[in-house]
């Protein structure tokens, strides 16, 4: 395909991707509050596989809910679309990474911020990264291509504050609670900045962090490597940036060690996905290469960026970003899902 014919695939394409995100937002955001974590992530999970049955593709899950041998849909590798597999449809290949659930504790809670997540690309477009931890510095447009992972935190915010036009004391740093968090922390507030510790969901504060007018100003520290291709994906089309590196269990906190496999094994896995340095710093573009990018989230749960979703009598309300590079357009997508007859009363 020409990439004129490819620009005008992946535009279609983008609109099926917000029905495959909104019903899976629909039927998580219903087990919203019951305090069931693995329920609300199989709803989720559920919606979104069958929504993704009809969508005009040859897809493949890149990155997703597991192996085969871990879970029973949307694992690493499967195939997903409307082709057959015998590859005389025409359809075009896409590499697809999925969070059909972010904030499965958010959305069993009743919290802010539970999503429903999915980014797709060209063949090849995202990493194929092994779910582990990964450590992150997520910035703006502003701020891209000025910091460095590996250096002190109280430098790079002292130019993220100058790239901002800022003082150190205005920023605000999301970072997720969690112990293996201590020193960061401690560096952070001892530079003079500010904290917003959140409790799970560090792909939203990634895109509140390139988002002007959110109140937060960068993410730093170690969330989940899969959550990382999503960011890089909306920091294609948001113009900002994510640096990363994969985390071995040798270099957690303990409170974490009992979730993740032994180095041995972790590296092996790692080689296995052409990931030949554990050590490698990744780039938005290392994580995110390819052209033509899709990025769709409906909010759950009310956040900063996306309300929830809002039940009425015959119907409900969705509130979802879409977002591609090539055209480069951002959109804000509110939609009344109207059900019942011609008495229906609809609501806004």
């Amino acid at each position: 395909m020409s990439n004129g014919s490819n620009e005008t695939v992946f535009s279609a394409l983008s609109k099926e991707f917000l029905r495959v995100v909104e019903e899976a937002a629909i039927a998580s955001a219903r087990t919203m509050g019951l305090g069931k974590r693995k329920f609300s992530d199989q709803a989720a999970v559920e919606a979104m596989r069958e929504a993704m049955r009809t969508v005009p593709m040859n897809g493949r899950i890149v990155i997703g809910e597991g192996e085969r041998d871990k879970a029973p849909m949307l694992y690493i590798g499967e195939r997903v679309g409307a082709e057959t597999g015998d590859g005389e449809s025409g359809f075009p290949e896409v590499d697809i990474a999925v969070d059909p659930l972010e904030g499965t504790n958010l959305c069993a809670t009743g919290s802010a911020n539970a999503i429903a997540v999915l980014a797709a690309a060209e063949r090849g477009g995202l990493l194929n990264a092994p779910d582990m931890y990964m450590n992150k510095l997520v910035v703006g447009p502003a701020a891209r291509g000025c910091l460095d992972i590996d250096a002190p935190v109280a430098d790079n915010l002292k130019i993220l504050a100058e790239k901002l036009g800022r003082t150190i004391s205005d920023l605000v740093v999301s970072v997720l609670d969690r112990q293996r968090h201590e020193k960061l922390i401690a560096d952070i507030r001892g530079a003079g900045a500010r904290i917003q510790l959140i409790s799970d969901g560090d792909l939203s504060a990634g895109i509140s962090a390139a988002v002007g007018g959110s109140g937060v100003h960068a993410v730093m520290g170690i969330g989940g490597a899969p959550e990382g291709v999503l960011t890089a994906a909306a920091m294609k089309c948001l113009n900002g940036e994510i640096q990363a590196r994969l985390v071995l269990k040798d270099q957690l906190h303990a409170e974490d060690h009992g979730k993740v496999t032994d180095d041995a094994e972790t590296v092996a896995r790692m080689k296995e996905m052409g990931i030949a340095d554990p050590s490698r710093v990744f780039t938005t573009d290392d994580l995110a290469p390819g052209k033509h990018i899709i990025f769709a989230m409906t909010g759950v749960t009310d956040g900063k960026v996306l309300r929830g979703v809002r039940f009425f009598g015959n119907g409900k309300r969705t509130a979802s970003l879409i977002m591609t590079t090539l055209p480069h357009k951002v959109r804000f997508v509110d939609t009344v899902h109207v059900e019942g007859g011609p008495e229906t009363v609809i609501r806004f």
